[in-house]
């Protein structure tokens, strides 16, 4: 069997949970079977990639991204099969299968009508890509869910599709690259660098600025935190100027009221993320909305304690009571879901051996349940299975 795997990011432009999910994927399914990986961005000698047409580099992004799908599937002559992640390849493996005769597995990492934030970001082109998506699912021989929350998504969105072809693959972590690091390890890491005190406790976030990782209810809780809590606020690559300025304002606000606020919007590298959150006392997922949260388990792989919302995936990952603290979400009250995760931080905070306790036992349940490895083998039973 010869899969074509469809991705927006590949190494080294990884940048969200979808392209850390096509790149242990497509490590592990190596093994097993082969696979060509076609992506777009820089071009690198470990992918097919696909460059958009010229002529529309300065059209709407969904246009540009629709003309680099184009190319995706005509460069993927000779694949068995084609297995597209997100809206942004969507397109491709549909057009891939429809060309070349063969069965198209469509990975859902997220859900464009869920997500009617992005209208701020493309524009006409959000009504574009969720066309895309409602063509790629509906059509697939096979829509794979990264959480059964997301199965339930993706069946109430889509209700025309068939229940037998949406199938739930939780997403892994490697806990050989995400673990836990003593005191003294991070002694001269960038959170010294920063100015941080690892004397006092230390909240962490790290995501990107969007609608749909909640940062600004974060920011609004942190107001509420224990005294003695500094936060470090990994967060960049905001969708739109208005959502950056929102976030700085915010910030600086925060920032006047109380010390210990340290914001780092540029991305790090793996092996500083790693130090960071296992110096946290507590890790926050404020997301609004989370299909299943990758960083969730990158915190729990790192035996920290997770505080998160409950929506989507997270409980899936983020077992209230034994791993961390969940906390409602209501859009129709921001202000008590903003307490509830100022109460949980705090709760936390002022009882480091249940928060241990947490952490530890998150570490495990990455180690017994999110194995890569055990993903792999999930989904190429699912190839088997629409080959047939």
């Amino acid at each position: 069997m010869r899969v074509a795997m469809m991705t927006r990011e590949y190494p080294p432009e990884v940048y969200g949970g979808a392209g850390v999910h096509v790149t242990e994927l497509v490590a592990q399914l190596r093994r097993l079977c082969d696979v060509d990986v076609h992506c777009m961005g820089i071009h690198r000698p470990e992918a097919i990639v696909a460059d958009p047409d010229p002529g529309l580099l300065k059209a709407n992004a969904a246009l540009t991204t629709l003309s680099a799908d184009l190319v995706m599937a005509n460069n993927a002559a000779g694949a068995s099969l084609v297995h597209s992640h997100t809206w942004y390849t969507g397109m491709a493996g549909h057009v891939a299968a429809l060309l070349h005769g063969i069965p198209h597995v469509v990975t859902a990492h997220s859900l464009e009508p869920l997500r009617p934030w992005k209208a701020e970001q493309l524009g006409g082109g959000y009504r574009v890509s969720s066309w895309v998506e409602r063509t790629a699912m509906t059509a697939a021989a096979a829509v794979i869910a990264v959480s059964s929350g997301m199965r339930e998504d993706v069946l109430r969105v889509y209700p025309e599709l068939d229940p037998d072809r949406v199938h739930v693959v939780r997403n892994g972590i490697d806990t050989d690259v995400w673990y836990p690091m003593s005191r003294s390890e991070v002694t001269a890491s960038v959170l010294t660098g920063l100015g941080v005190d690892l004397s006092r406790p230390i909240v962490a976030f790290v995501g990107r600025i969007t609608r749909q990782k909640g940062v600004t209810h974060l920011v609004a809780a942190a107001h509420h935190f224990a005294p003695e809590v500094q936060l470090v606020l990994c967060a960049g690559a905001p969708d739109t100027p208005e959502i950056a300025a929102e976030t700085a304002a915010a910030v600086r606000e925060l920032s006047a009221r109380r010390t210990g606020v340290f914001w780092v919007r540029e991305m790090l590298p793996l092996a500083d993320i790693r130090e960071i959150l296992s110096a946290a006392s507590v890790f926050v997922c404020p997301s609004v909305y989370e299909p299943l949260g990758i960083v969730n388990l990158e915190a729990l792989a790192c035996a920290t304690p997770v505080v998160a919302s409950d929506v989507g995936g997270i409980p899936e990952v983020v077992d209230d009571g034994t791993t961390g603290t969940l906390v409602h979400y209501d859009t129709a009250d921001p202000g008590a879901f903003e307490a509830g995760l100022a109460e949980a931080v705090n709760a936390l905070v002022a009882d480091p051996a249940r928060a241990a306790a947490y952490g530890q036992a998150g570490r495990q349940r990455c180690i017994d349940e999110f194995s890569w490895g055990r993903v792999a083998e999930q989904t190429l039973e699912i190839y088997r299975k629409v080959s047939s």
